[in-house]
C-alpha cells in the first residue's frame, strides 16, 4: 500500500468511527410529566446528535481546546460589580450583565451563575457572553469568598461554598430585579452548592428551574475519583488560589499545616472542616453534600454530565440515575463525548454545545411558564 493510499485508508477509519461511536444523541433520564414533554417539544438539543469535532473529540483534546479559548477570549467588562458584606463580615460579590439594558421590561428573566472551583466572572466570560447572547436576559455570577480578586475578610471558606452566601446574594438578586424570573446555572462545584440550596430550599427555591452543568453528585466520594493528571493539575491550583493567596487570613486556623500537606484535591477536600466553620469532616459532609438533600428539590431541574469526563466522574453519574424517577421535573442528560464542561460541537470554529443546550432549556421552561 502506498502511503496516499495509508492515509486514505486512515481517515476513512477515523470517518467510520466517529459516525459510528462519536456522533450520539444525548441520552436522556426521566420520568415523564407535562413540563419536560414540553421542554422535548422544543429543546431539539436534547434529541439531535451532539457532533463534536472530529479533529477534537477526545476528552482531553476537549479539556485543552477549552484552556485556549478561554485563554483567548478577552476579558469581560461587566456592567456592575457589587460586594456584598455578609452577616459575619465575610465578603462575596455579584457581577452583573445586561442590568443597566434599557430595553429589558422588569419582568425579563436572570441567569443566576454559581461558578466553578476557582472560578468567578472573569473566568467564565466566555459563558456569561454567550448566555446574554443567545437568551437577551440579565446574568448575574455570585461570586464566592476568597474568589477573583475579592479579599477573604473572615477566616473560612469552602470549595464547595455555603447556601447561607448564596441566600444573601439571591436576596440582593431579588433587591435589584425583584420582578425577574430567575434561572440558576451551577457549573462543576458550583453545581454542588446550586443542587446543595435548592434540596434545603425545596420548592420555596428562588429559581423558576436550574441546570447542573458536570456535577460530581457525591462529594465524599467524587473529589476522590478525579483522572490522576487532572487531580495533579487541580491540586496546587487550589492551593494557590485559595490556601496561598489568603494565608494572612488563613495561617492562624487549626488545621492549616495538614491542608497544606493534603496529596490529592480529594485529601484537602475533606480536610478543610475547619475552615468551612465545622468540627469535623463528617459534619462537614453532611451539611453540604448535595446528595443529602437532593431528593427535597422542588423545581425543573436538568444535570449534564458526559460519559468521557475525566474530572467528574462516569461513576458518579451511575450511582445516582435514580434520582432522576424520584425528583419531579428533573432530567439526565448523558452524552457519550464532551469531557469536563468543554462540549465543543463544530467542523471548523468549534462552539459550545453546552451553551445551547442551556439556553433551549431556560427558554424552554419560560415559554411554558408563560403558557401556564
Amino acid at each position: 500500500m502506498t502511503p496516499a493510499l495509508g492515509l486514505v485508508a486512515a481517515l476513512a477509519c477515523l470517518g467510520l468511527y466517529y459516525w459510528l461511536r462519536v456522533v450520539r444523541a444525548p441520552e436522556l433520564v426521566y420520568r415523564p410529566s407535562p413540563l419536560l414533554d414540553h421542554v422535548l417539544a422544543r429543546c431539539p438539543t436534547l434529541t439531535e446528535p451532539y457532533r463534536p469535532p472530529l479533529w477534537a473529540f477526545n476528552r482531553h483534546l476537549q479539556l485543552a481546546l477549552y484552556a485556549w479559548r478561554d485563554a483567548r477570549t478577552p476579558p469581560l467588562t461587566f456592567d456592575r460589580s457589587e460586594p456584598l458584606v455578609l452577616a459575619d463580615g465575610g465578603t462575596v460579590s455579584l457581577e452583573w450583565l445586561g442590568l443597566d439594558d434599557p430595553t429589558l421590561t422588569p419582568d425579563t428573566p436572570t441567569v443566576v451563575i454559581l461558578p466553578t472551583i476557582c472560578g468567578d466572572g472573569q473566568s467564565l466570560r466566555r459563558t456569561v457572553r454567550a448566555l446574554r447572547r443567545r437568551l437577551g436576559w440579565r446574568v448575574v455570577v455570585c461570586n464566592r469568598r476568597g474568589h477573583g480578586t475579592l479579599p477573604l475578610t473572615t477566616p473560612r471558606f469552602s470549595t464547595l461554598g455555603a447556601t447561607d452566601d448564596v441566600r444573601e446574594q439571591v436576596a440582593a438578586i431579588r433587591r435589584r430585579v425583584p420582578a425577574s424570573p430567575l434561572y440558576g446555572l451551577g457549573i462543576s462545584a458550583g453545581s454542588g452548592l446550586l443542587v446543595r440550596y435548592l434540596g434545603e430550599e425545596g420548592a420555596a427555591a428562588a429559581f423558576t428551574a436550574a441546570i447542573a452543568h458536570c456535577p460530581g453528585y457525591d462529594t465524599t466520594r467524587a473529589f476522590h475519583r478525579i483522572h490522576r493528571l487532572y487531580d495533579r493539575y487541580l491540586l496546587p491550583s487550589v492551593r494557590r488560589y485559595f490556601l496561598e493567596r489568603h494565608a494572612a487570613t488563613l495561617a492562624t486556623t487549626p488545621g492549616w499545616d495538614t491542608m497544606l500537606a493534603s496529596r490529592t484535591v480529594g485529601e484537602l477536600h475533606d480536610r478543610q472542616h475547619p475552615f468551612a466553620g465545622y468540627g469535623s469532616t463528617a459534619e462537614y459532609h453532611e451539611r453540604t453534600n448535595p446528595m443529602r438533600v437532593a431528593d427535597a428539590v422542588g423545581i425543573p431541574l436538568l444535570i449534564l454530565n458526559a460519559a468521557d469526563d475525566p474530572v467528574c466522574t462516569l461513576a458518579n453519574v451511575e450511582e445516582h440515575r435514580g434520582l432522576f424517577a424520584r425528583v419531579p421535573d428533573s432530567i439526565l442528560v448523558l452524552t457519550a463525548r464532551g469531557s469536563h464542561c468543554a462540549f465543543f460541537e463544530g467542523p471548523w470554529r468549534p462552539r459550545s454545545w453546552a451553551h445551547r443546550l442551556i439556553a433551549d432549556y431556560f427558554t424552554a421552561v419560560q415559554t411554558a411558564r408563560r403558557e401556564d
